[in-house]
């Protein structure tokens, strides 16, 4: 069994929360109020700030032009692609350049994007990957789902994000970190793969908790 094949089958209960939560369901079925999108959309922006890094730190520690030249394609995609969408976004939702970039991140989006970039500099490229993937790897699924449905592609508000992120190009992507945390995780022992799992386990729960933040428009209390 691959070691992406080990944490889907152990872990699809907690996925499935993330996917079935009330903002993901919403913004599938076009019912999301526009202010819960515009907050999660502020604080998904700052969010990728710091996942960036997360790319930069990848082609620091690859061991190979192939791998370095693929984190160098990531982060390029998510500074440029993914953040356009944002930019794009921001706009039509009456949110002004000075917002975006004065915006201050809430509890969750500073503790989740910590505690990866805590992972990826102390640890392997194997840790990195298994801080990173449960968000690409989520994005790519709920993208996927929530394109299955009819009309939700199409939706005036909602479509773009469901299009960019059900994307064949995306999928290319996410499937890339896939298969390098599979590779990675070859020949390691029971404890390493454990801590691998706890670290996926973990950035999988702060999915959820900022799906959650953004419903709720959580920030500090």
């Amino acid at each position: 069994m691959k070691f992406s094949e080990r944490l889907q089958q152990k872990l699809r209960p907690i996925w499935r929360q993330n996917h079935d939560h009330p903002f993901v369901q919403e913004l599938g079925n076009g019912t999301l109020a526009k202010e819960k999108f515009r907050f999660y959309m502020i604080q998904d922006y700052l969010y990728l700030i710091e996942y960036s890094k997360l790319f930069a730190l990848g082609a620091v520690k690859a061991a190979d032009l192939g791998t370095m030249g693929k984190f160098a394609a990531l982060l390029h995609a998510t500074l440029h692609d993914e953040m356009a969408l944002h930019r794009s976004y921001a706009a039509r939702f009456g949110i002004s350049e000075d917002e975006l970039e004065e915006a201050e991140p809430s509890p969750i989006t500073l503790a989740y994007t910590h505690y990866m970039l805590h992972e990826a500099q102390n640890g392997s490229l194997a840790e990195l990957v298994a801080a990173l993937l449960p968000c690409m790897w989520g994005y790519w699924e709920i993208g996927k789902e929530l394109n299955a449905i009819p009309g939700a592609a199409e939706h005036e508000l909602y479509g773009e994000w469901i299009r960019m992120y059900s994307s064949p190009e995306y999928g290319e992507l996410a499937g890339w970190c896939i298969d390098l945390l599979d590779t990675l995780a070859a020949g390691k022992t029971e404890a390493e793969l454990a801590k691998l799992e706890t670290i996926f386990l973990n950035t999988t729960r702060f999915e959820y908790m900022f799906w959650d933040m953004s419903y709720h428009g959580q920030m500090w209390p």
